[in-house]
């Protein structure tokens, strides 16, 4: 059966990035050689994320392989090419997770925050991988927006990785 995942960095007081979308706050986080990032990712088929975490995430890595052997979808209204690693859709997100799921494909939800938003709404996302940094933004743009999405999760573990504290939890079905 396939999972539908968020995995992904908080600031303490709950942003995903700053008011530019800058991650320069997390890249200083020491994680002491620790990290859950690779046996995360080699169980991910596919990669969902907005234009504009796309856009960031290539200004990071520049040259370097990007998410090599997965398919990426990025979401935007503007853009609808095809791109090295994937491509753009203007579909709506609820339905392409419908078709990944059907095509039993394991999912990670990298961001951003409407697109986390909207699927959460719909009751899509099925395991988050939290990991809070010990920093604080003030402002920037938020993981949990405001929505229509009260539910209740089981806790699965809690790992340390360095400054990192990553928070594992699954959702209850209803």
């Amino acid at each position: 059966m396939s999972k539908i995942m968020f995995y992904g960095a908080i600031s303490l007081d709950g942003y995903l990035a700053d008011e530019e979308d800058n991650l320069q706050w997390l890249f200083d986080t020491n994680l002491g050689g620790v990290s859950t990032y690779e046996a995360f990712e080699e169980s991910i088929d596919t990669i969902v994320m907005g234009r504009v975490t796309y856009e960031e995430t290539k200004k990071i890595v520049a040259d370097a392989p990007f998410y090599e052997g997965k398919e990426v979808i990025v979401f935007s209204h503007t853009k609808t090419e095809e791109i090295s690693e994937g491509y753009f859709t203007s579909e709506d997100p609820v339905q392409v997770i419908e078709r990944l799921q059907q095509e039993e494909k394991n999912v990670w939800i990298v961001g951003g925050g409407g697109l986390f938003t909207e699927l959460l709404v719909a009751d899509k996302i099925d395991e988050y991988w939290i990991q809070i940094a010990p920093v604080l933004l003030g402002k920037g743009k938020r993981l949990f927006e405001e929505g229509d999405y009260a539910q209740r999760l089981e806790f699965v573990e809690t790992t340390q990785m360095g400054e990192l504290t990553e928070l594992h939890y699954r959702r209850i079905p209803k």
